[in-house]
C-alpha cells in the first residue's frame, strides 16, 4: 500500500466509525477494521491481536486487547468517555483509563510488559509511551486519521524482518571475520603498530574478495577456487600475487600469467596497491577461510551499514579489549536523516509519480535524479562510515525507484546509457583511525556494488563495476583540529550528518580537552564544562555560516539539560543558529552483543533564514512545534543559567553535610549495635544520617554528630577518639588545601548544617517516578551532601515543590545522571517561577500539602521507593498528589483540564523571563 493509498483507507476507515462506538459490543470489530484495512494486517485475529485477556487485579479483569510483537496494551472505552477522567474501580479507587491499564501489567510477565499504553475511546486515540511513563500522552483524533495514520504505524511496526535478517547476517560475518583475525594474530606473532596495521589491511582484502566473488564482481567462487589450489604453505605467496593482479591493469599484466589470477579483473580503486606483509597460513586458517568464510556462508546479503561497524569494531584492538561493539542502528541512522532530508526527498518524489501526464513526469524524474545528484554530505566523525553508506543507499533507493518509473522496467536502454548519476563521490568524511578510514571507504564501495546490481534488476544498461573508481573522501584526521572546508568546500556542501564521540566533560583526556580549548577560545564561559561533543556543534556553525546547510548530529542528553544549555546555546542563538528539529531524550542502543546504553538526542539545527516546520520527537510521538528551545521545548529561546539565590522571595536552599572523614564518623547499620556495646556513652552522639538512596529507601545508616560533644565527653569516649584520629590522618594525607585545613577540626563533618526543621530534596531520583519525593525531617537526621535541604520550609512550599508543575520545570532544566532527574539548587530550585497565590489559595495548598504527608503515614513500612512506584502507588497517596496538583495549577490560572506538561513548561519559561527581565533571543 502507498502512502496515499493507505491515508485514503484510514479516512474511510475514520468516516466509517464516526460516531460510533460502544466498549463491550464494537471494541473487536473497530480494531479488526483499523489493523486489517489500514495496516494491512491479514486476519489481525489469526495470533496478531488477542482480546480480553483474563488478568486479576483486585477483582476479575480482562485487558480489551494487546498486540504482542509490537508490545501494545490496549484499554478500550465507549465513545464519548473522557479519557483522562478517573472512573470508580471495584475496590473503591478513582482510576483513568491510562492507570487502570498500568494495573494489568503488574500481573503479566515482565517480557510480556508493554512498550506502548493506548486508551481509545472510538473518536480519540491516547498513546503512552512507557519508555516515558510520566510523560503527556500523544493524542490522536479519529477524524484527523486520513492525515496522521503514520502517527499509529507503532501498532504493526515490529523491527523490520529485512532489516533483521540484514543485521543477522552482519552479525555473522562479523563473527567469521573475528575469527579469521584471531588466527592471523597468532601468526604474525608481532604485536607492532605496523603488524597490526598489515593485519587490518590483510582483513579488508579478504572480505572484499569474499564479498566479490558471492555478489558478481568477481566470478561465482573465484576467490575460493583460487586458493583451494594451494597448500596452506603456498597460501602467503598466492595472496600476494593476487593482490598484485588486482592492482594492475590487464594490458600491463604479464603475458606468462597462470590462468587463474589473468582470469581476476582489474580492481583498483587503492584498495591493492600497498605492499604489505602477510604471514604464514596453517592448515587450520585455510579451512576457516574456504569453508567457514567463502562457502558457507553469503557475503552479498550483508549490510554494508551494519557490517562496516561491526568489522571495523572486530578489528579494532581498543573496542576488542573493552570486549564490545558498539555501532549505530539503521534504525537510528534515520532519526537523524529522514527529518532533515529524507522525509522531504520521499514526498517530492511520491508528488512526481502521481503525474499521469508521461512527458511531464519523465521530465521532473529527471530532474529530481539531478537534484538526488547535486546533494553532498559531510559526516565529521565518520567512523566506519554507516552514517554515509546509509545514506547513499537511501538516495540509489529514491533513484532507483525514479528509474523504474521512466524506463518501465526495459531490459535495454543501449550502450553508455548508465541511468545512475548518485555517486559515492556525493559523501565526504573525517575520521580520527585510519583502520576506520579503509573500512569506511571499503562500505561504500560494496554499497555502491550492490545498488548497481538493484537498478540491473530494473533496467539493464552497460557499464562495469570494476575498475573501482578512486575514492578518497574520507579524510583521515582529527575531526576539531581540520578545517572542514580542506575536506569539501561549504559552498559545495548540503547537509552535515554524524554521531560524534560520547565522552563528557569529566572524562575527556587531556589531548581532547585541548581540542576543546583551541576552537572555542577565551570568550567562551565555562568550556571545561562542556562535553567532547560541542566541539562539532560549534565547527559545524562556522560551517554553516552564510549558506544553506543543514547539520543533525546525535549528542548525550547532557546538552540540552542543566548549567550546559545556556553554556553552548547561547552564544550559538545569538550567532544566528536555530533548531529545526529535535528527538528528545531517548536511549541509544548499540545493535552488538554488548548492548552500549547511553541516553542521547538528536538535534537538527541550520543558521539559514528559510526555515522548515519545526518538529519535536519524544520518541515515537511526533510535535509540530512554533519554536524550538534549547532545552528541546516548544518555548521561548530564554536560558536558565546557574544561580546563588532564589528567583522568588522564598526560604534559601543549601547542600547538606559533606563528611570528608574517610568513613570514619560514619556507623552502618550492621555495626550500630556493637559500636553502642564498645562506646555506651556515644549514643546521644549518634544521628540517623541520609543521602538520597537513604532516604527514598529507608535505609538505616547513622554517623557520629560531634557538634555539641565537650572536650571532657570526647576524652571518655576511647573508641570514638580513635575515629577521630583516622579522620585527622586522611585529611592531613590529603592533596587538597581546603582538607587539609579540616585537620584542625577532625570531630566535625566539613559542614555542620542541622536545622531544627527542613525540606530534604534528593539530589538524585528515578526518572519512573512522576513526582520527586521530598519531605520534612528534624535535627534528628544528619543530611549529607547527597541530598538538599531547605531550612524554614513550610507546608505552602512543600505543596508547590510537590506540584506537577514544579515536576515538569524540574523535568525540563534539570541535569540528567543517564536518565536519573538531578535536581539542582542553583539552576532547578533556584530559577524557579513561583506563583502568586491569594491567601484562599496558599491555604488549600497547605491543605492538600499535608494531605500528601498523611497518606504517606497511613504505610509506615513502605518506603518512598515504594510509595512512588507509579505500579504500586497507594490510592490515598495518588488522590492527595492529584488533588494538590489542581490547587498548585489554579495558583498559577493553568486550565486544570487542557493544560499539558509542555504546555505548562512553557508558560513557565514565559514566568521566568518577565521575572528576569530577560528578553528571548529571537532568530
Amino acid at each position: 500500500m502507498t502512502d496515499k493509498q493507505q491515508s485514503a483507507a484510514a479516512a474511510a476507515f475514520a468516516e466509517r466509525w464516526r460516531g460510533r462506538g460502544y466498549e463491550r459490543g464494537e471494541s473487536q470489530s473497530f480494531w479488526i477494521d483499523l489493523l486489517s484495512n489500514v495496516y494491512g494486517i491479514d486476519t489481525p485475529t489469526n495470533g496478531f491481536i488477542t482480546f480480553e485477556d483474563h488478568q486479576m487485579v483486585d477483582s476479575s479483569n480482562f485487558i480489551d486487547g494487546r498486540i504482542p510483537s509490537t508490545k501494545v496494551l490496549i484499554e478500550q472505552k465507549s465513545l464519548g468517555k473522557d479519557l483522562r477522567k478517573g472512573i470508580h474501580q471495584s475496590d473503591g479507587s478513582l482510576l483513568n483509563p491510562f492507570q487502570q491499564a498500568r494495573r494489568y501489567v503488574v500481573s503479566l510477565p515482565v517480557s510480556e510488559h508493554p512498550r506502548w499504553i493506548v486508551t481509545c475511546n472510538f473518536s480519540e486515540f491516547l498513546v503512552y509511551d512507557m519508555e516515558q511513563p510520566n510523560g503527556e500522552p500523544e493524542q490522536i483524533l479519529l477524524e484527523n486519521l486520513g492525515k496522521e495514520y503514520y502517527r499509529l504505524q507503532f501498532l504493526v511496526d515490529a523491527k523490520n524482518d529485512h532489516l533483521r535478517k540484514e543485521m543477522e547476517v552482519s552479525m555473522q560475518a562479523g563473527e567469521i571475520v573475528g575469527r579469521i583475525y584471531e588466527a592471523l594474530l597468532k601468526q604474525y606473532d608481532d604485536n607492532s603498530t605496523e603488524a597490526l596495521r598489515w593485519l587490518n589491511i590483510l582483513c579488508v582484502r579478504i572480505v572484499f574478495c569474499l564479498y566479490a566473488e558471492d555478489a558478481g564482481i568477481f566470478s561465482h567462487d573465484q576467490f575460493h577456487d583460487f586458493l583451494v589450489t594451494y597448500e596452506a604453505k603456498d597460501l602467503r605467496r598466492a595472496l600476494r600475487d593476487l593482490f598484485e593482479v588486482l592492482n594492475t591493469p590487464k594490458e600491463q599484466r604479464s603475458k606468462y600469467l597462470q590462468a587463474e589470477l589473468a582470469a581476476f579483473p582489474y580492481t583498483n580503486g587503492g584498495l591493492f596497491a600497498e605492499t604489505i606483509e602477510i604471514p604464514q597460513f596453517t592448515d587450520e586458517l585455510k579451512q576457516t577461510l574456504l569453508q567457514n568464510a567463502s562457502l558457507d556462508f553469503d557475503w552479498s546479503e550483508i549490510s554494508p551499514t551494519i557490517f562496516g561497524a561491526v568489522f571495523e569494531s572486530t578489528l579494532n584492538p581498543e573496542t576488542r579489549r573493552s570486549g564490545g561493539m558498539h555501532y549505530t542502528s539503521i534504525e537510528n541512522i534515520h532519526k537523524v536523516i529522514d527529518p532533515l532530508f529524507l522525509n522531504d526527498l520521499r514526498a517530492e518524489l511520491d508528488e512526481i509519480l502521481d503525474e499521469k501526464v508521461e512527458k511531464q513526469r519523465v521530465r521532473k524524474l529527471d530532474a529530481y535524479q539531478d537534484k538526488l545528484a547535486s546533494l553532498t554530505f559531510l559526516d565529521p566523525a565518520c567512523g566506519s562510515g554507516n552514517f554515509l553508506t546509509e545514506t547513499y543507499l537511501s538516495l540509489r533507493r529514491l533513484e532507483n525507484e525514479a528509474i523504474r518509473s521512466k524506463y518501465h522496467d526495459q531490459t535495454m536502454i543501449g550502450a553508455f546509457m548508465n541511468p545512475i548519476k548518485v555517486s559515492i563521490h556525493q559523501f565526504y568524511g573525517i575520521e580520527i583511525n585510519d583502520f576506520a578510514v579503509t573500512v569506511a571507504t571499503t562500505a561504500l564501495w560494496i554499497s555502491e556494488a550492490q545498488m548497481m546490481a538493484e537498478t540491473e534488476k530494473i533496467v539493464t544498461f552497460e557499464d562495469n563495476f570494476l575498475p573501482l573508481k578512486s575514492y578518497s573522501n574520507i579524510h583521515e584526521g582529527n575531526a576539531l583540529r581540520t578545517d572542514w572546508e580542506t575536506v569539501v568546500p561549504k559552498s559545495h556542501l548540503t547537509y552535515i550528518i554524524g554521531n560524534p564521540p560520547f565522552v563528557g566533560a569529566n572524562i575527556m583526556n587531556d589531548n581532547q580537552r585541548a581540542d576543546i580549548r583551541s576552537i572555542f577560545g577565551s570568550k567562551w564561559k565555562n568550556i571545561g564544562e562542556m562535553d567532547y561533543v560541542t566541539g562539532w556543534y560549534l565547527k559545524a556553525t562556522q560551517m554553516m555560516h552564510g549558506t544553506d546547510i543543514r547539520t543533525a548530529l546525535v549528542s548525550t542528553n547532557s546538552i540540552s539539560q542543566g548549567e550546559q544549555v545556556a553554556n553552548l546555546w547561547k552564544p550559538l542563538f545569538e550567532e544566528g543558529v536555530h533548531i529545526d528539529f529535535a528527538h528528545r531524550t531517548f536511549r541509544w542502543d548499540s545493535e552488538a552483543s554488548l548492548k552500549a546504553h547511553v541516553h542521547c538526542v538528536i538535534i537538527g539545527f541550520s543558521c539559514t533564514n528559510d526555515k522548515h516546520t519545526m518538529t519535536i520527537y519524544d520518541n515515537a510521538k511526533e510535535h509540530k512545534a512554533s519554536n524550538i528551545n534549547a532545552y528541546l521545548m516548544d518555548a521561548p529561546n530564554v536560558f536558565v543559567e546557574s544561580k546563588s539565590k532564589p528567583l522568588c522571595r522564598v526560604p534559601s536552599i543549601r547542600k547538606g553535610n559533606q563528611p570528608t572523614d574517610g568513613g570514619n564518623l560514619i556507623i552502618e547499620a550492621a555495626d550500630l549495635e556493637n559500636f553502642l556495646a564498645c562506646e555506651p556513652k556515644s549514643r546521644k552522639f549518634i544521628k540517623r544520617l541520609i543521602g538520597s538512596k537513604e532516604y527514598i529507601n529507608n535505609k538505616a545508616r547513622y554517623c557520629l554528630w560531634l557538634k555539641e560533644a565537650t572536650p571532657a565527653e570526647l576524652r571518655q569516649m576511647p573508641t570514638v577518639l580513635n575515629r577521630i584520629e583516622g579522620v585527622r590522618k586522611m585529611r592531613e594525607s590529603s592533596s587538597d588545601e581546603a582538607t587539609r585545613r579540616l585537620a584542625n577540626y577532625p570531630h566535625l563533618f566539613r559542614e555542620t548544617n542541622n536545622p531544627e526543621t527542613y525540606i530534604v530534596v534528593p539530589s538524585v531520583s528515578s526518572e519512573r517516578r512522576r513526582y520527586v519525593p521530598m519531605g520534612f525531617l528534624t535535627k534528628d537526621t544528619i543530611p549529607t551532601n547527597l541530598v538538599l535541604i531547605i531550612p524554614d520550609a513550610t507546608l505552602y512550599h512543600f505543596g508547590i515543590l510537590e506540584s506537577n508543575v514544579h515536576m515538569a520545570w524540574m523535568r525540563a532544566v534539570c541535569g540528567r545522571l543517564e536518565m536519573r532527574y538531578r535536581y539542582s539548587k542553583d539552576v532547578v530550585y533556584n530559577n524557579f517561577p513561583w506563583p502568586t497565590p491569594t491567601e484562599e489559595q496558599k491555604e488549600k495548598i497547605e491543605q492538600t500539602a499535608q494531605a500528601i504527608l498523611d497518606a504517606r503515614a497511613l504505610y509506615p513500612d513502605s518506603s518512598l521507593a515504594d510509595l512512588y512506584d507509579e505500579l504500586t502507588m497507594p490510592v490515598e497517596l495518588r488522590k492527595a498528589h492529584q488533588e494538590n496538583d489542581r490547587a498548585v495549577m489554579a495558583a498559577y490560572g493553568f486550565p486544570i483540564k487542557t493544560t499539558t506538561e509542555s504546555q505548562c513548561v512553557a508558560e513557565l519559561f514565559k514566568l521566568y523571563q518577565e521575572l528576569t527581565n530577560k528578553k528571548p533571543i529571537t532568530i
